[in-house]
């Protein structure tokens, strides 16, 4: 006898033909402004992150555990919705037709239309989360002379006030087309992009055509949501082309990693499905109110439904910071390195009484402007007023701590902060302006194409993130050189305009014979001088008048090459290799 593996979960419910999982059980719902959102418990396929691809795959059964319903058991069943709506329409004085009395007396076509406009009154809002189809164009790394061959995504986003639609940043990234289509619309309406907010994940889209904003009221902020309050996720995930509704709760608010932007600041994670497609699109609490933008979830082989959402006060600061300056900014960090002040005696050693809380500096950034005030081994005690707890955490709202990098992160490029600070057993304050990160290895390259320099096949170009992932996949923190890791985990710049050259690699050619093995190695030096940045080491070797180049790189390595030979050899190396320049346009200037 064949012993098949017993099936997980219970049997899925047959839906009618005439029903979609984003509009069940919505017959005689009163038509009332402040009725919550439809909670619809969908099953969910594995956690993924939510940057989307072009083609989606044809739907299929779901796979998954399905969403528990109060405390009902596998074997009992949820109430009716027909009962439960006749026991609303009795206290509302309405009449209800069982539902075979309806088909035998030929109404169907009368009560879908019923409940079509139900739905339409009971979630407005929903009439303004749009469609975003986005052609992007990569820069390549390996060849930064040109580009890769263009593809095609799609992906949410939702109407506010002011003739704007917000998305995420990853959706329109290095885009060279976007176009939005409403709910029930047929029609795509070319859009522009007015700012993206790397750091933040947020993009702020605008549209020419006046038809397209006809008959959409704009989407509504709310608070930001305490723990276990419903939320309702909207957009146009995979597995379908019709707007799609997942429901969960906020199981989590906390200070999160934001994968696209490599940074870290307030996020909201809840236990609704988020798949690829939903990005940028909103999420709503049970009045109808948006409370965040939904962009990365969970995967891993032990979690099950793990979705983030960028909460309304990151998307404030994004929207006021582009009002408040016409462009996106950024947003400030403190520019020190702290440690934790937990152990009794590290206390003592500082200086500190039993009363006193804070953390000790580590390192400081050099290009920070608090880098003349601050020094390493100052306790900061608070920020702007607010005591910082020995752990790095300060009072948020009742019952919960966050790291006190919110503070920072509430700030805006060019304001000031007032930091206490305790240094020899003395208690300072500071007025400091704050700034944005600069990193030695930058975490993007903001949508410009790569900066490159070629001499005699050797070419040479700036490390960044992208760049690392490009030459070394998405687990380039383990595959990547140790020395440029090393420089990417702990290295801080000394100047704003410092940058780690490599060759990147090497065109073979007579001129370079034995050099062909060199690849993504740091160039130290130029005939004896430090390389600052790619633009100093293209001034330098154009403008040399030696008789030899000499390039010091990294692992004592060293490259020599007669300069007349040299740059004859570029111009061939050049035309075979159809490249329309020895440098990049940026580098020019």
């Amino acid at each position: 006898m064949e012993n098949k593996p017993r099936k997980r979960g219970r049997k899925p419910k047959k839906i009618p033909a005439t029903e979609t999982m984003d509009f069940q059980f919505t017959t005689n719902v009163p038509q009332n402004d402040n009725v919550s959102l439809p909670s619809i418990a969908t099953t969910t396929t594995a956690a993924t992150e939510t940057p989307s691809t072009g083609a989606s795959p044809s739907p299929g059964r779901a796979r998954g555990r399905p969403r528990k319903t109060g405390k009902h058991t596998e074997k009992s069943e949820p109430k009716s919705p027909e009962r439960r709506l006749t026991r609303h329409g009795e206290q509302n004085g309405e009449f209800y037709v069982p539902a075979a009395e309806i088909r035998h007396n030929n109404i169907v076509g009368v009560v879908a239309a019923a409940e079509w406009e139900s739905v339409v009154k009971v979630v407005p809002a929903m009439d303004a989360v749009v469609k975003v189809f986005c052609v992007h164009t990569e820069p390549n790394f390996s060849l930064p002379w040109q580009r890769k061959r263009q593809y095609s995504s799609s992906s949410s986003g939702f109407i506010i006030g002011g003739r704007r639609v917000l998305t995420n940043a990853h959706s329109v990234e290095h885009h060279t087309q976007v176009k939005l289509k409403k709910r029930g619309s047929d029609t795509k309406y070319l859009a522009t992009v007015l700012a993206i907010g790397t750091e933040c994940d947020i993009a702020l889209l605008t549209v020419n055509d006046d038809e397209f904003w006809e008959g959409v009221t704009p989407v509504e902020f709310g608070d930001l949501p305490a723990l276990q309050d419903a939320v309702t996720v909207v957009g146009y995930p995979i597995g379908g082309d019709t707007i799609s509704v997942t429901s969960g709760v906020v199981s989590r608010i906390e200070i999160l990693s934001y994968a696209h932007g490599s940074t870290e600041l307030l996020g909201l994670q809840i236990d609704a499905a988020i798949n690829s497609g939903n990005s940028g699109g909103p999420a709503f609490n049970e009045k109808g109110k948006c409370v965040g933008i939904a962009f990365q979830s969970l995967k891993h082989e032990d979690v099950e439904n793990i979705g983030y959402v960028i909460p309304t006060p990151v998307i404030a600061h994004f929207i006021c910071d582009y009002e408040k300056h016409g462009a996106y900014t950024g947003f400030p960090v403190l520019g020190v390195e702290w440690q934790k002040m937990e152990n009794p005696d590290l206390r003592m050693s500082m200086g500190m009484g039993p009363d006193m809380k804070g953390v000790r500096i580590r390192r400081i950034e050099p290009t920070a402007p608090e880098s003349h005030v601050l020094r390493p081994s100052d306790v900061i005690l608070s920020f702007d007023g607010v005591k910082i707890a020995n752990d790095g955490t300060i009072p948020f709202r009742h019952g919960e701590r966050i790291s006190f990098s919110y503070l920072v992160s509430q700030k805006y490029t060019g304001d000031k902060a007032v930091v206490k600070v305790l240094r020899n057993s003395e208690i300072l304050e500071f007025n400091i302006k704050l700034a944005t990160h600069k990193r030695l290895i930058p975490a993007h390259i903001k949508g410009k194409p790569p900066s490159y320099y070629i001499i005699a096949g050797f070419v040479f170009t700036a490390v960044s993130v992208p760049y690392l992932r490009s030459e070394y996949g998405k687990d380039y923190e383990f595959d990547a050189p140790v020395k440029l890791l090393d420089k990417h985990l702990h290295a801080m710049a000394q100047s704003v305009d410092e940058q780690v050259v490599v060759v990147s690699q090497v065109l073979v050619a007579d001129i370079n014979i034995g050099y062909e093995e060199i690849v993504n190695t740091q160039v130290l030096a130029f005939n004896g001088q430090p390389v600052k940045n790619l633009k100093n080491l293209a001034d330098m070797v154009e403008s040399c008048d030696d008789e030899f180049l000499k390039f010091d790189l990294e692992y004592q390595q060293i490259v020599v090459l007669h300069t007349k030979n040299a740059n004859a050899a570029t111009l061939d190396i050049l035309a075979t290799h159809c490249i329309p320049s020895a440098m990049s346009h940026d580098l020019k200037t």
